[in-house]
């Protein structure tokens, strides 16, 4: 009885302090709702939380941003067929991680490795076994492995043919790349890019590097608003930006010429292993270079050679030219009213200063006249000339002739030249190409007052730049003459005189003569600098060299051809070898200006690749061309000439089938035929003469397999 007040106390007790919990947990609430209410009426209002604008990043994850990528110009040859322009090409990579499936739970990682290597040993560089030790990684726990080069730069029809085989885990990735459809083709001055992090094209040497703020275009882009499951949101605003493609370059290079001197060169080379090499031929009456190439070049579409020399040796070499300087001694001496052609002067040695000049024929050729002089190549004819007409008349035709300048071709680091010319022997030896030193490009703008009645013609590559966009010639460019060295007159005499190094009994250029055509050349042999203050020594230590113009009378194309240090066979000169290159491209470039001439337009190669070997050989053979059909297959899979290259009346098309390839009867063959077939068929040509196949190394009807050895005799 006594305990029942202190029971009463408590539930009292706990009675108020559950009241006073219950109004504390309603302050707390009440506290807590209107902090809620305050900050969302901040984040409402103000529309940003920890500095970050909700709305903003509400449209960007509700955005898309899409770049639209500006196609890079395309660079064309002189009959619009391209040289350089965009593709994709794609890199493969497998995935082995079996975690990996698709919504409906398809394996989305290698399932059967073995028929993978298979496939991929098929259409990529790389053997079977190869492909199975990248599917089998000593690391199992490799989510995905790639294949190395062979994996890279995969053309599109290439990832077709792989993804018809129809094997889980492959992927590809596509990436923005540049098609050399020709693969060596005037790579120097064409150029080639690279791609940087960012996957765009740069141009790095040539017209791409030159030409790369026209070419490269602008990116576009493109915003739209999308739900989460990545549609665009109906009556959402879009905002767009259209690409603007890269300008189209057009050049003045004939691509039938270009491959023919391509083709020619590397057969020279071959023999000679010449440490450089130029070729150009350029046209005589307007200044366009029709073809050019240098050796060692490289290929743009693998890169093969890249490393080999990375200078535009036409502009970016100088080198002392020896004896083709002597057709401009000659022009000056003639034109500044000193050349008496009939005087007579003692040969072999000359006396200057102290110093003596020698002929390349040490005992000389007695006395003679200095037309006789020049044929031979007589330097101590050309110095009496100099010393005739003296240092500063012949300083004044140098600087007429626009050497020791620039020619501004427009690729980078064109060379200047320079020359020494303080003392009498130093004078003297510039008469006859030493101490002087040119381009290639300079003596083709030189050359070109010789060959055109004394109009000096810039040399160009380029002829138009045009918009794609709006089809707007953005520059153009076409014959520019840029000085009169000398009178009409001179340069006749001069022509006349170039064409006795050719035809006279004496002449040492005999080997340029070519059968309806009169050519007029000037051979040279230039001793190689030393760097220093002398000269190389050695029978390999000279820069070998000829400047050629035909018709003589009135030149439609120059050619100028230089071999610097080569390794000569013992059956053929210097001569005889760069007369291999003069020939056959000059007589082309000179049939081609014949047939536009009378047709007004030149034929072009057709594709016959996957059609009909008896339909192609009826169709051409129906247009007058002479047809060689390698294998037994019902189709063509490859052809020469091909598709969209001029072709020549009467030429020889070669076209190559499925089955067992064997030897045709190459007698009558040109070298230039010759060596097209080789290259189809991956063999290694050796010639020996001049003219049409008489005899061959392998016998007609024979099987025949890549680099297996092919010597023809012409004559």
């Amino acid at each position: 009885m006594k305990q029942s007040p202190k029971r009463t106390v408590t539930s009292k007790q706990v009675r108020r302090n559950q009241r006073v919990f219950g109004r504390s947990l309603l302050v707390i609430f009440a506290f807590a709702l209107v902090l809620f209410i305050g900050r969302f009426s901040y984040i409402a209002i103000g529309k940003n939380v920890q500095n970050v604008n909700l709305g903003t990043q509400a449209k960007k994850l509700y955005t898309a941003n899409r770049t639209l990528k500006a196609q890079r110009g395309t660079i064309y040859d002189a009959d619009n067929q391209p040289i350089a322009q965009d593709t994709s090409t794609y890199s493969i990579y497998a995935v082995l991680d079996k975690n990996q499936h698709t919504v409906s739970g398809k394996p989305m990682y290698v399932t059967n490795k073995a028929k993978t290597a298979k496939v991929l040993s098929k259409y990529l560089p790389l053997s079977k076994k190869k492909a199975l030790a990248y599917l089998n990684p000593s690391d199992k726990k490799v989510f995905q492995v790639e294949f190395g080069a062979a994996g890279q730069n995969i053309s599109l029809t290439t990832k077709h043919k792989i993804d018809r085989a129809h094997v889980t885990g492959l992927t590809f990735v596509q990436r923005q790349a540049r098609l050399y459809p020709n693969g060596v083709f005037a790579s120097h001055l064409i150029g080639n890019v690279t791609a940087t992090s960012k996957g765009q094209l740069v141009g790095t040497m040539g017209i791409e590097g030159a030409d790369n703020d026209l070419l490269k275009g602008t990116d576009g882009f493109k915003k739209i608003s999308q739900d989460n499951n990545g549609y665009q949101i109906p009556g959402s605003n879009q905002k767009a930006k259209k690409p603007r493609n890269g300008d189209n370059v057009y050049t003045t290079l004939d691509g039938r010429l270009q491959t023919l001197l391509e083709t020619q060169m590397s057969a020279l080379q071959s023999k000679t292993h010449s440490k450089t090499m130029n070729a150009v031929l350029m046209n005589a009456k307007t200044g366009a270079i029709v073809a050019a190439t240098q050796r060692p070049t490289f290929d743009p579409q693998t890169g093969e050679g890249l490393n080999s020399v990375w200078r535009n040796t036409l502009i970016q070499d100088a080198y002392e030219p020896g004896s083709t300087m002597k057709i401009f001694t000659m022009a000056a001496s003639i034109d500044s009213g000193n050349y008496n052609g009939n005087a007579t002067y003692q040969s072999g040695r000359y006396e200057i200063g102290g110093r003596t000049v020698p002929d390349w024929n040490p005992g000389g050729w007695g006395t003679i006249t200095y037309n006789k002089g020049f044929a031979l190549s007589s330097n101590v004819a050309m110095a009496h000339l100099e010393q005739q007409m003296g240092a500063t008349t012949w300083k004044k035709y140098i600087k007429r002739f626009k050497f020791l300048q620039s020619t501004n071709f427009g690729l980078p680091g064109e060379q200047a030249g320079n020359i020494a010319f303080s003392h009498t022997i130093e004078q003297a030896n510039t008469a006859f190409g030493q101490g002087i030193q040119v381009t290639a490009i300079q003596m083709m703008q030189g050359l070109s007052a010789i060959a055109n009645n004394g109009k000096m013609l810039k040399p160009y590559l380029v002829r138009k730049v045009v918009d794609p966009n709006t089809g707007k010639v953005v520059k153009s460019y076409g014959p520019k003459v840029v000085g009169q060295p000398i009178s009409a007159t001179t340069a006749k005499a001069v022509r006349g005189h170039m064409e006795d190094v050719v035809y006279k009994k004496y002449g040492i250029g005999s080997d340029y003569k070519m059968k309806g055509i009169r050519i007029a050349a000037k051979t040279g042999t230039a001793q190689v600098s030393d760097g220093k203050s002398g000269y190389l020594s050695g029978d390999d230590s000279y820069l070998y060299s000829v400047a050629g113009m035909a018709p003589a009378k009135n030149p439609k194309y120059i050619m100028y051809i230089t071999m610097k240090q080569p390794t000569l066979p013992g059956t053929e000169t210097a001569t005889q070898l760069m007369a291999d290159v003069f020939k056959p491209v000059m007589k082309r470039a000179l049939q081609e200006d014949s047939s536009a001439g009378n047709n007004g337009a030149s034929d072009k190669m057709l594709s016959y690749v996957n059609r009909s070997v008896s339909g192609a050989k009826s169709d051409l053979t129906a247009r007058g061309y002479k047809v060689t059909t390698i294998g037994n297959g019902n189709r063509v899979l490859k052809q020469s000439p091909i598709s969209g290259q001029v072709l020549m009346s009467h030429q020889r098309v070669i076209l190559i089938t499925s089955g067992t390839q064997r030897m045709p009867d190459l007698t009558g063959w040109s070298s230039s035929d010759v060596l097209r077939l080789g290259q189809m068929l991956g063999l290694n040509v050796k010639t020996t003469g001049n003219g049409f196949v008489t005899k061959q190394s392998i016998a007609v009807g024979k099987q025949v397999g890549q680099s297996d050895k092919l010597t023809v005799h012409l004559k």
